[in-house]
C-alpha cells in the first residue's frame, strides 16, 4: 500500500515508519526539515518537504505521494505549548484533509488523545462525548482535538486513534525526559488522578491494523488505567527519583481509558501494562 505519512519524523514516526517498510508498504513522510531526508531514506521511505501550515505546501507533498492512505501523526509536543499544539491539530489537520481530497485519497488514519472526554465514574469508552464544555485552560486542547477529528470525519473512511499518555524512547516519561526532571524537583503529584497510558511501539503498531478498520475512534491506551498514586513511585524507582508522599486530588476528567474496543479490532498490546512497561 502507498502511504503518505505526515509527522513521520516524531515519536511515532520513528517507530512507525520502519514498521510499516518492513511490512512492505510504500511510505512517503512529509517533513518541514530537510535534514530529515537522508534518515528517511535510510529507513527505506522517501522523503516530502512541507509546511504544514501551508496549505499548498501540503497539497504539493500529498499530490507527489499518490497515497492510496494519508496518516496523521502530526503534534506539537516538544515545548509543552497547550496552544502550539491545539494549532497543529487544527490548522494542520485542516490543510492535510484538504489535500488528501484534492488527490482523491480515501483513507486516513489520525492521531487523537484518549483524555479529551468529559468527566465521568471510571475510564471512558469511545462513544463518551468529548469535554466540549471545559473551561479554560482545558478547552484549548479539547477545542483543537474536537477541529482535528471533525476535519478527519469529512474522509469517506477514517479511524481517529485515541492515544493514551505516551512513555518509552524519546517521550517525556524516558530517563533524562520532563517527567524525570520534575520528579527530581517533586513537581509530581501522587493523587488521584488517573491516566491511561500506550508504549510508543504499541501505540506505532496500531497504524498497520487501523488501515483496515471501520471508520470510528479508538482507544488505543494500555490494560491498566491508574491513579498516580500508584504509578508515580513505579515511575519514581524505575528513574532513580524521589517518589512523592501521596495526595488527594484530581479533575473529574482524569478517568482513564478503555481499550476493548481495539483488542476487539485485533490490536494487542506488547506492554499490557505501565508496571512492567516502565
Amino acid at each position: 500500500m502507498r502511504i503518505f505519512i505526515a509527522g513521520g519524523t516524531g515519536v511515532i514516526g520513528r517507530q512507525l515508519v520502519p514498521l510499516l517498510v518492513r511490512q512492505g508498504h510504500d511510505v512517503v513522510v512529509g517533513t518541514r526539515r530537510p535534514d530529515h531526508l537522508p534518515a528517511l531514506r535510510d529507513a527505506g521511505a522517501d522523503g516530502a518537504v512541507m509546511d504544514v501550515f501551508d496549505a499548498e505546501s501540503v497539497a504539493a507533498a500529498v499530490a507527489g505521494a499518490s497515497p492510496e492512505v494519508v496518516v496523521h501523526q502530526l503534534t506539537s509536543l516538544a515545548g509543552g505549548d497547550p496552544a502550539a499544539n491545539a494549532r497543529i491539530r487544527a490548522e494542520g489537520t485542516r490543510n492535510l484533509v484538504g489535500a488528501a481530497k484534492r488527490a482523491g485519497v480515501r483513507r486516513i488514519v489520525a492521531q487523537s488523545i484518549s483524555w479529551a472526554y468529559e468527566p465521568g465514574p471510571g475510564p471512558a469508552a469511545e462513544d463518551t462525548p468529548l469535554d466540549i464544555g471545559a473551561p479554560a485552560p482545558r478547552s484549548v486542547t479539547v477545542g483543537g482535538v474536537r477541529a482535528l477529528e471533525s476535519a478527519v470525519a469529512e474522509i469517506d473512511e477514517y479511524v481517529i486513534l485515541r492515544y493514551g499518555t505516551f512513555y518509552g524512547p524519546g517521550t517525556w516519561y524516558a530517563p533524562g525526559g520532563f517527567v524525570a526532571g520534575a520528579l527530581a524537583k517533586g513537581t509530581v503529584a501522587a493523587n488521584d488522578a488517573v491516566s491511561s497510558f500506550v508504549h510508543v511501539e504499541d501505540a506505532a503498531a496500531a497504524v498497520p491494523l487501523a488501515l483496515g478498520w471501520p471508520s470510528g475512534a479508538v482507544n488505543i491506551v494500555d490494560d491498566e488505567p491508574a491513579p498516580a498514586h500508584l504509578w508515580v513511585p513505579v515511575l519514581a524507582g524505575v528513574l532513580g527519583a524521589p517518589a512523592p508522599a501521596r495526595s488527594e486530588g484530581g479533575a473529574a476528567w482524569e478517568r482513564g481509558a478503555a481499550n476493548a474496543k481495539a483488542r476487539s479490532l485485533g490490536w494487542l498490546p506488547g506492554h499490557p501494562t505501565w508496571r512492567t512497561g516502565f
